[in-house]
């Protein structure tokens, strides 16, 4: 099925979805600044991203460029510019796995820099002895959500200038975001911080905040979105005094950020029994969790907007 296809249908079904939920993209929320979130585009993105056609998205893959060539039509739709003459950004993948592409876009704001970095990776593990790994929540949550949160800002925009960044190749070492990070498109001094999206959709009521003990400016603008938003919004898995696991500073994109000194904040939920397995399908993602986790991330974005600049962080560790 052609994607086009699979996106219209799936739009009718995801409205009906949504309907029944008490969805609407332009329905109340905590704050006015999330007002023109459309939960419907969120959902419909996420189940094309999530779908078999994409054949788990692995980097250097045809899935995986079916994917972006979806990814590039959505930005385009959104009348979201390039940031360079064209989205793409291409690096070689290691052992002769091809080549790995991530999509940097900007949003500019009223002033023209510090930047804030909006991220998530839209690969995943592709096909394993002949199962498509789906990675819904892994991460074809995140790239919608940014997507998402990226056509608000470019209708409503930040003060500060947003990059957004869809990262190829994150699994197996943050390759795509490692690339952005040694050859940024902007001065690294000009990046304020990395605002990195990855697992958002099976929150059960919980989203996690991870950067605030690196960072500590971070925590009481981080507590001020909890204080209002529409789903449990706890901080912390990044102390490197943790137990085993529970510290995921390095865990994902912002790693990259992290050791170059960038201040990160890290959206995301904690482990399920469907990562990394051919069972994280768009139809175990809880619609509402997801819609509420994205008006919580919109929120935390503004909020840490208007925040800026922060002192600088910790050394990493």
């Amino acid at each position: 099925m052609k994607i086009r296809t699979l996106a219209l249908v799936v739009t009718g079904s995801v409205a009906v979805l949504g309907a029944s939920l008490g969805l609407r993209g332009d329905a109340e929320t905590v704050s006015q600044t999330v007002v023109a979130l459309d939960s419907v585009r969120l959902l419909t993105t996420l189940s094309v991203l999530a779908h078999d056609s994409m054949e788990g998205r692995a980097a250097g893959t045809e899935g995986g460029a079916r994917a972006r060539r979806f990814l590039a039509g959505r930005l385009a739709e959104a009348r979201i510019e390039p940031l360079g003459t064209n989205f793409d950004a291409a690096f070689e993948l290691p052992e002769g796995r091809g080549t790995g592409v991530n999509l940097v876009a900007l949003l500019p704001g009223a002033v023209s820099s510090p930047y804030i970095v909006l991220s998530a990776h839209y690969d995943h593990v592709g096909v394993r002895d002949g199962q498509i790994y789906n990675g819904a929540d892994d991460n074809a949550s995140g790239t919608a959500m940014a997507l998402e949160i990226a056509r608000v800002l470019r209708s409503e925009p930040a003060h500060h200038p947003v990059i957004l960044v869809l990262f190829d190749a994150e699994e197996g070492g943050l390759r795509g975001a490692r690339h952005f990070v040694a050859e940024p498109p902007v001065p690294l001094a000009d990046i304020a911080l990395n605002v990195n999206l990855d697992m958002v959709a099976r929150a059960e009521g919980v989203l996690w905040a991870g950067g605030a003990f690196h960072t500590p400016a971070l925590r009481p603008v981080l507590e001020s979105v909890a204080d209002r938003a529409p789903l449990a919004l706890r901080l912390g898995h990044d102390r490197p005094d943790a137990p085993e696991g529970d510290d995921w500073t390095t865990q994902s994109d912002h790693g990259a950020f992290h050791a170059a000194g960038i201040p990160f904040v890290y959206f995301g939920v904690e482990d399920h029994p469907d990562y990394h397995r051919p069972t994280d399908d768009f139809e175990a993602v809880n619609p509402a969790d997801f819609v509420g986790a994205a008006r919580t991330v919109l929120a935390a974005l503004r909020a840490l907007d208007a925040a800026l600049p922060l002192p600088p962080p910790e050394a990493p560790r």
